[in-house]
């Protein structure tokens, strides 16, 4: 049973990257934290072997049909949930108090929301929460009292430095982008780019999803959505700026000329334990900065050209409305085709700008429409491939 005396934790997506990084700082923070549900798509073994480290009260097992051939062992202390819905359920538990929500893409969406709903605090990973549904999460935090605490090391430390200055004397929010493996390639090379080059990140250990996007820097156009509706900016208030060490995880500028940067090397878990933690920060299992060691920082403009999504970003959250949620299926069915080797690295991107053309914009879409458009783009997008 969940120990009272420490803060509950249930951790959605806690086979990837983000939830692995999580579980070791829970497990460096043991007497403050304890982990009480754990889910998976269908790395079912990763998730025994979770399960049997961390003891949760529940695990959830979001694949059904994969979840029915798995042969779950007999001596798991744990109560087996399957099934999508069990996510949403797990949200809105009374025995959460934090749901780290790590699981990529629209699938996260639901359950995310749920959360947010009830008032949980959140520790955010799933960016394409906001980026499809970003005026609803929002609201809904300001209804609940629920926190959202960003997990993106890019938007953690934008929430730190904003705690430098007044937000009326914010001039300019600064996302930093390490520029991928491709930031010098021409167009020419671009059109000849492999899978196994587009995963091959030069900083950071990700998914393969989020190592494409990294790639086409569209998960920097979908932060650019994504802080938008966080921190209430408006597009003319957001850069970015390439910067290959991703040592400077971003910035913020004020009227007054001083920048404020929120540097450390690139590990994902001093985001995740700053999410915990706040406002306090513990030592934790984090990698620190050697100083003894020569750094150069080097920050260059984006090419808007060689990556047009960028573009796409910056005009999705100028519009808002169902723009975002239009983008982000599009991309998703575009990265999965590139992934299998169906298209080619620019189409990807190319793809997203025609589906997104085609779509009848509303500015105020329901959850029900957003549901309807997800659909509707990813069909879409199905459609443009095969042309």
């Amino acid at each position: 049973m969940p120990n009272r005396s420490r803060r509950r934790v249930a951790i959605l997506g806690s086979t990837g990257s983000i939830g692995c990084n999580a579980l070791q700082v829970i497990a460096a923070w043991s007497h403050e934290f304890e982990v009480v549900a754990l889910s998976a798509h269908q790395q079912f073994d990763a998730l025994v072997e979770q399960c049997r480290t961390h003891q949760p009260a529940k695990i959830i097992a979001t694949d059904p049909d994969r979840a029915a051939k798995f042969d779950w062992p007999s001596d798991l202390d744990a109560e087996l949930h399957v099934g999508p819905d069990a996510l949403q359920e797990v949200a809105e538990w009374d025995e959460v108090d934090i749901v780290i929500a790590a699981i990529v893409g629209s699938a996260g969406m639901q359950s995310t929301l749920a959360a947010i709903s009830a008032g949980k605090r959140v520790a955010l990973a799933n960016k394409e929460t906001l980026v499809v549904a970003g005026h609803l999460a929002m609201m809904l935090a300001q209804e609940s009292n629920a926190e959202i605490l960003p997990v993106d090391s890019e938007h953690s430390a934008i929430f730190q430095a904003l705690k430098g200055g007044a937000r009326e004397d914010v001039k300019t929010v600064v996302l930093t982008a390490s520029g991928g493996p491709f930031r010098k390639f021409t167009a020419d090379q671009m059109e000849k780019v492999t899978v196994e080059e587009a995963l091959a990140h030069p900083t950071w250990e990700m998914g393969r999803k989020i190592t494409v996007d990294s790639a086409t820097m569209m998960n920097k156009a979908l932060e650019i959505i994504e802080a938008r509706w966080l921190f209430d900016l408006s597009p003319t208030e957001i850069r970015v700026v390439v910067h290959p060490q991703s040592i400077v995880h971003s910035m913020v500028e004020f009227r007054d000329g001083s920048v404020l940067a929120q540097m450390s090397p690139p590990d994902m878990k001093l985001p995740i334990q700053y999410a915990l933690s706040y406002p306090k920060r513990p030592e934790g299992p984090a990698s620190s900065m050697d100083w003894t060691s020569v750094c150069e920082l080097y920050f260059e403009p984006p090419d808007f050209d060689r990556f047009p999504s960028l573009k796409l970003g910056l005009e999705v959250a100028q519009v808002g409305g169902s723009a975002g949620v239009v983008l982000n299926a599009a991309n998703e069915v575009a990265v999965d085709k590139f992934l299998n080797r169906e298209i080619a690295f620019p189409q990807i991107v190319a793809g997203c700008r025609d589906v997104l053309n085609q779509h009848h914009f509303e500015s105020h879409p329901s959850l029900e429409t957003l549901k309807k458009l997800d659909k509707w783009a990813r069909q879409e997008m199905e459609k443009w491939i095969l042309v």
